[in-house]
Formats: C-alpha cells, structure tokens, sequence
C-alpha cells in the first residue's frame, strides 16, 4: 500500500525554491534540504527527484511566478511609461530592502550554472524570451495608445529593459543606494521618451 504524504508539495518546493535562491544551487547540500525542507531524504527523491531536479522544478516555479505577476501588474497600469516607471522603481525598492541581499534568483543561476548545464542554460535563454516578448507587447501598447513613437526599435527596447531588470537587482548586491539606483531607473526610462 502507497505511503500517504504529510506534505504539501507545493509548500516544500517553495521552501526549495527560496533556499536555492539564496544560497545557490552548489552551496545547498542535501541537508541543507533536509533541515531546512522539514522532510527526510527519501521523500525527497521520492516526490522530487535527486536535487538538481528539485532545483529545476523550484526554478519553474519561481519563473512562472515572476512571469505571472509581471503580466498582471504591468496589464493593470493604464499608462504604458507609467507602468514602466512604477515597475522598475518598485523592483529598485524590492530590491533594497532585501536584507539578504539574494538579487535575482534567475541572474544568480545563469552565473552559477550556465557555463557547466546546457539544460539550465537553455532555460535562462527561454526565460529571457518571454520576458523579451512581455515587454515587446507591452511597448507595442504604448505605440498603439500613442505614449511611444512608432520609430523607435521596440525589440531592441524590450531587451534593453530585460536588462535593467536584471542590473538593478546585480547592482543592489554591491550597492545599496536606493537613491542612486532610482536615479538610475529614472534616467534610463528616458529612452521611451
């Protein structure tokens, strides 16, 4: 007869998903898992796999998540360079009070686990499309409403604002000036101007 589970799954791999975020894929040892999971080792292979599975399924969830949330905050604005403004400051002040100073848990794995796992690094590039494409849409928004010119690259655009998502919350890891690293938002925002 099956072992019942006592566990929420989705609960455990939460726990999962923040402790690979902050300590990273290789510090986190399997008694790391263990103590901090509240499950024994054999429930963890049983219902997760070994732990680069386990990281892999925490990595999803945090990439859905972010994604998700993503969409909903930037479809709720009404105006596009608003919503922007309102992101990426909001993402600044996440970002500085942080007291673990844990950054990006996407940036922290494509540096810790690109170079040696073709499966991750495949992941990161997927991840980084989908982001690309939601902010691609969202400009095209801001062209159709009139806000953005018509002119100017949307692609190019898109990307360059993946990136300064992902450079505030590098930056915030050495710096914590959240006067400084607003400033940087405001003046880089121009270029939807």
């Amino acid at each position: 007869m099956p072992r019942i589970k006592s566990f929420d799954e989705n609960e455990i791999l939460e726990k999962a998903m923040f402790l690979f975020w902050e300590k990273g894929f290789y510090a986190t040892s399997m008694q790391d898992l263990v103590t901090n999971l509240g499950i024994n080792r054999a429930s963890i292979y049983d219902t997760y796999g070994d732990k680069m599975q386990l990281f892999l399924k925490a990595f999803a969830q945090y990439r859905k998540t972010s994604l998700n949330s993503l969409k909903t905050f930037l479809y709720s604005q009404n105006s596009v360079k608003e919503g922007f403004k309102k992101l990426f400051l909001s993402i600044t002040e996440e970002s500085v009070s942080d007291k673990n100073k844990k950054g990006c848990f996407v940036v922290n794995t494509t540096t810790e686990l690109t170079a040696h796992h073709e499966v991750i690094t495949s992941i990161i590039q997927e991840n980084q499309k989908m982001f690309v494409d939601l902010f691609y849409d969202h400009l095209k928004t801001g062209v159709e409403n009139g806000e953005i010119s018509n002119k100017k690259d949307l692609r190019s655009l898109a990307l360059f604002l993946f990136t300064l998502n992902n450079d505030i919350k590098v930056l915030n890891r050495t710096s914590g000036s959240s006067k400084e690293l607003k400033e940087m938002v405001l003046s880089a925002l121009t270029i939807l101007d």
